[in-house]
C-alpha cells in the first residue's frame, strides 16, 4: 500500500496575533516610515452620554460623523494663525469601549506639532510641549459634531430605538441637541509617551 504525504497548509487567522504579527510589524514599519522628525501629540475627543447612546444605535452614521468633526476641528484650529498657523496632518483611531468595558466611544489623533505654513514656504511648529488650546478644540468639535448629527437626523440617516425611541420625534431631538450643547465636552492633548510611535 502506497501513503501518501499530505501537505498541510495553515491560513492565517486575523484574529491571532501570531498569525498576524508579521502583518503587524509590516504595518507598524510603514508607518513610522511615515514619521516626521518633530514631536507629536495625542488628542482625545470623547462623546457625551446621550451622543454615545445615539451613537450605539446608528454605529456607521455617528462614527462617520465622529471621525470627521475631530478631524476638521484639528485642521481648522491649527490653520488659525492666532493658534498654530499651520497646515497639519492627523492618524486617527477609533474606539468604541472604554477601560470598564462600557460603550465609550472615542477618537485617539497622533498629530505632528507643527507643519507648513499656510502658504507653504516654512515649517511651523508649536510652543513647546504645548498644541492647541483643549477648550477651544471642545466648542469647535461639539459644535461641528452636533451640525453633522442634525444634518443626518434631517436627512433620515439616523434610527432610534429602546429608551432611546422618543428621540425619533423632532421636538425630543432638539432638546437632546440643546442638553449636548449646555454641557462641556472632553478633549484633551498631552505628549504620547515616548514619541509617536
Amino acid at each position: 500500500m502506497r501513503q501518501r504525504a499530505h501537505r498541510l497548509q495553515l491560513l492565517p487567522n486575523r484574529h491571532c496575533p501570531k498569525c498576524q504579527g508579521l502583518a503587524r510589524a509590516e504595518w507598524l514599519a510603514d508607518r513610522q516610515a511615515e514619521l516626521l522628525p518633530v514631536p507629536y501629540f495625542h488628542v482625545v475627543f470623547t462623546l457625551p452620554t446621550l451622543a454615545g447612546e445615539i451613537a450605539f444605535q446608528n454605529k456607521a452614521a455617528v462614527y462617520a460623523i465622529l471621525f470627521r468633526a475631530a478631524a476638521e476641528t484639528l485642521t481648522t484650529i491649527a490653520a488659525d494663525p492666532r493658534h498654530l498657523g499651520a497646515q497639519i496632518g492627523v492618524t486617527a483611531v477609533l474606539h468604541t469601549w472604554g477601560q470598564t468595558l462600557q460603550h465609550h466611544p472615542h477618537i485617539h489623533c497622533v498629530v505632528p506639532g507643527g507643519g507648513p505654513s499656510l502658504d507653504g514656504t516654512r515649517w511651523i511648529a508649536c510652543r513647546s510641549g504645548f498644541f492647541l488650546p483643549v477648550r477651544v478644540l471642545s466648542r469647535l468639535f461639539r459644535r461641528l459634531f452636533l451640525q453633522n448629527l442634525q444634518a443626518a437626523f434631517d436627512a433620515g440617516k439616523l434610527g432610534f430605538f429602546g429608551n432611546l425611541a422618543g428621540l425619533a420625534q423632532p421636538t425630543a431631538f432638539a432638546t437632546g441637541l440643546d442638553q449636548l450643547r449646555r454641557i462641556e465636552w472632553v478633549v484633551y492633548a498631552k505628549p504620547p509617551f515616548g514619541g509617536p510611535e
